[in-house]
């Protein structure tokens, strides 16, 4: 008992501490909301209430908690400071220096004899003391590039490298939305599975409970007993099956939004209320879920053609690409700059001063000498072997791999478009047959149920009807799921994601205010 007792405390405190860790992580993902341009109530609430999240707290979430997002922020501010180390090159570089130095013993060089005497003997050598006991220098040096072909591009070209992380932030952004949507949705179909499960089970032990007083009443033998026993028993598995791939789905679920794995977590939503061709939720549970399936516009009509057009446009992934384009375009510049010359200025300020015995800071106006120099610089390059060709031609290359990687990304996004359309249009037009199917499974387990327990049905006529009713929902719940995961998938496609802006200016100006 004192184990039992143990047990059941570490488990009470190990679920209050995850429920601790999550709302601490649901209030810092609301913080970040407002950087996306939503201004939602806080989810912790909620949170609190019912231990469940919409999938617009999932989300505000995952953009707050999630690497990939926080490296393509550091990714932006690293483009900021590149860009001014790239200014650094062409702008003036100034130098100030000191320098001060005692002679402990002044220096003495020996110099012939016949300098100061010419009779002297030009074989004997004087030592002669040159030098002060104090000597000062000190000086200012400013030189000024007026031309450097590479600086120059060199500054243009960090600020497209900014703009392409900017839009690589949208692709990534646009992406781990995606992924949170759909990641949610795997919970939803996986909570339903669970439930149609348990639902299986609870017809099960309802009939059998009902099959037993037959059996006292003569009606049915053993053997009928014995059948539902088997299935009651076989069912137990399927449930503990459906459990787990619950569990997983939730963690798939945590690890999109940032937050540690193992987290008790429950969403909200039903596929089973959700009507796809309904423009509200006939259930308030269902609300959020279809206001971000309709934030984006689905226009089944237009050409793949005009969604393309629209994708290229919208989508991160392909405006990087044409933003590596321009860069590289620079720095094929770049190279042949270094067939140019590179001229600079620079202005020299020099002051010198020595002085004997005490010493007196840079001496007196007799003891003290200044110099200015100014200097034009002009460095051509000649001969430097094959390297500048040969960088040349490596640019250019590099040039043709970012086009055929363009034209690659716009041949899988024009697929992403086609499949997620066929997606939509399919589970629209069997939307209506798969709810007439599952009303129809519903009535016909409810009169073969009827029968059976009036004697004029038999139980393998009850089973078949349990069967098709356990189809038909899962049937219909997969259907939404598709249909769900496939206007996820639109979205990303035509680049017209929920919660990302489409502005890079407007998406810049939120990332600098977090």
């Amino acid at each position: 008992m004192a184990t039992q007792t143990t047990n059941k405390n570490y488990n009470f405190w190990t679920t209050q501490i995850r429920s601790v860790l999550l709302s601490v992580v649901l209030v810092m993902g609301v913080s970040i909301s407002t950087l996306y341009g939503q201004n939602i109530k806080s989810p912790s609430d909620t949170l609190r209430m019912n231990k469940s999240i919409t999938i617009t707290q999932a989300i505000q979430i995952a953009l707050a908690n999630n690497t990939q997002i926080k490296r393509s922020l550091l990714s932006i501010k690293d483009a900021n400071q590149q860009v001014r180390t790239a200014w650094s090159e062409v702008l003036p570089e100034i130098t100030a220096s000191a320098n001060y130095t005692r002679n402990l013993q002044v220096p003495v060089n020996f110099i012939p004899e016949v300098v100061f005497n010419p009779d002297g003997d030009p074989n004997n050598l004087v030592p002669v003391a040159f030098g002060t006991d104090n000597n000062w220098s000190g000086g200012v040096t400013a030189t000024q590039t007026i031309f450097n072909g590479r600086a120059f591009v060199g500054v243009s070209s960090s600020k497209l490298f900014k703009t392409a992380q900017s839009e690589n932030l949208r692709a990534t952004t646009q992406q781990i939305v995606t992924q949170t949507r759909q990641a949610f949705y795997q919970v939803l179909i996986a909570e339903e599975r669970l439930r149609i499960q348990r639902d299986r089970l609870q017809r099960l032990k309802e009939n059998l409970a009902d099959t037993r007083k037959r059996l006292e009443q003569g009606f049915v033998d053993e053997y009928a007993v014995q059948q539902l026993e088997v299935q009651v028993s076989n069912q137990q598995p399927q449930i503990t099956q459906a459990e787990f791939a619950v569990e997983d789905a939730t963690n798939n679920l945590l690890d999109a939004m940032g937050v540690p794995v193992g987290l008790e977590l429950g969403v909200t939503g039903s596929l089973k209320e959700f009507d796809i061709k309904d423009a509200t939720a006939s259930v308030p549970q269902n609300r959020d879920l279809k206001k971000v399936s309709s934030m984006t516009e689905l226009r089944l009509g237009a050409a793949d053609s005009l969604l393309l057009n629209k994708a290229l446009q919208l989508r991160g992934d392909l405006r990087a690409l044409n933003v590596q384009q321009k860069l590289q375009n620079k720095q094929i510049k770049a190279q042949q700059s270094r067939y140019l010359p590179t001229i600079s200025t620079s202005y020299n300020l020099q002051w010198t001063a020595s002085e004997p015995g005490t010493p007196n800071v840079f001496g007196t106006e007799q003891s003290r000498a200044r110099s200015q120099t100014l200097m034009l610089n002009v460095s051509l390059p000649i001969f430097q072997g094959f390297s500048r060709d040969a960088s040349i031609q490596q640019a250019k290359i590099q040039l043709k791999d970012l086009k055929l990687q363009e034209y690659q990304a716009k041949q899988g996004a024009q697929k992403e478009i086609v499949t997620a359309t066929g997606d939509i249009r399919e589970a629209l037009q069997t939307a209506t047959a798969r709810r007439q199917a599952l009303d129809q499974a519903q009535q016909g387990y409810e009169r073969a149920l009827k029968r059976y327990q009036n004697g004029l049905g038999s139980q393998q006529e009850l089973n078949d009807a349990e069967l098709q009713l356990r189809e038909s929902e899962l049937a219909y719940s997969q259907m939404v799921f598709s249909y769900l995961i496939a206007k996820a998938q639109y979205d990303q496609a035509i680049g017209k994601v929920p919660f990302v802006s489409q502005d890079p200016s407007e998406l810049q100006e939120k990332i600098e205010l977090q």
